[in-house]
């Protein structure tokens, strides 16, 4: 008779174990906790500190890219502003160079008789060679001189007429003052701006959109008078880049009238001196 095999039946069965024929428990997974997925707020000390980290820039490839092009647009930027600035005469075409040129040789020419005058006029008087009449003569021209220059003395003379229309009161009390400036440098010797005699006091400004000399109202359209030598004062004012191409780029129009003779007769009262005196 064959051995029968050992089945395990003293052996008690596992309470775990389910038994035959009976249905398998349901088994359901308990919710884990969030942890990583919830949006827990985040205040005070932790909040700054995830900030920080946020905004700390991080060394990737478009960063480094755009830090690259922001260069080269800076550098583009400096080149092109410093080429700007260095137009000048190597711009001008050849017509326009040789106005320049014809300008400054009418200046230092000038310069350059009105030098040997007073240079042949102070050997003579020096040396005792000039007769009491002419030292007078001299006098007296020294203080026409200076009545003109302080504009306490009519004058006429050749020079320039300058005409102004400017519809949109674009022209202002600082392009007026450039003007002055130009004029002087082009060795104007006397000035009128709308009436108003200009010396080496005057001041130019604005109010309510009209320009004011010496704190007188001038009116539109603007008319500057000056006496010098025409030729050297027309060149400067139409000359390229200079006074009429200014004007015209803020939409006024000018327009410059040489003439042999312009006069200028209004007059600047002279101010009363409280604290300068001649010295002795």
């Amino acid at each position: 008779m064959a051995p029968v095999p050992d089945t395990g039946a003293g052996e008690s069965p596992s309470a775990d174990a389910p038994s035959a024929g009976a249905p398998a428990p349901e088994i359901r997974a308990s919710a884990a906790p969030e942890t990583g997925t919830s949006r827990v707020p985040v205040e005070g000390q932790a909040a700054w500190t995830r900030l920080l980290k946020m905004s700390r820039p991080r060394a990737t490839r478009a960063n480094l890219l755009a830090a690259l092009l922001a260069v080269l647009l800076g550098a583009g930027i400096a080149a092109q502003v410093q080429l700007t600035n260095q137009r000048g005469l190597d711009e001008l075409s050849q017509p326009d160079l040789v106005r320049v040129l014809d300008d400054i040789s009418l200046r230092s020419s000038r310069l350059d008789q009105q030098v040997r005058e007073l240079e042949s006029t102070r050997d003579r008087l020096k040396n005792g060679t000039g007769t009491a009449a002419e030292a007078l003569e001299q006098a007296q021209k020294r203080v026409d001189t200076l009545g003109i220059l302080a504009g306490t003395l009519a004058a006429k003379g050749p020079g320039i007429t300058l005409r102004i229309n400017d519809p949109t009161n674009a022209v202002t009390g600082p392009i007026v003052l450039d003007i002055i400036q130009e004029l002087r440098d082009a060795g104007a010797e006397s000035i009128d701006v709308g009436g108003v005699r200009v010396v080496a006091s005057s001041f130019v400004g604005d109010r309510d959109g009209e320009i004011l000399v010496d704190g007188v109202q001038v009116t539109r359209p603007l008319v500057i008078k000056v006496i010098g030598d025409s030729k050297t004062l027309s060149s400067a004012m139409t000359i390229p880049g200079g006074i009429v191409e200014s004007v015209r780029q803020k939409g006024a129009e000018a327009s410059v009238t040489e003439s042999n003779l312009v006069e200028i007769t209004s007059l600047h009262r002279p101010t009363q001196m409280t604290h300068a005196k001649p010295v002795e």
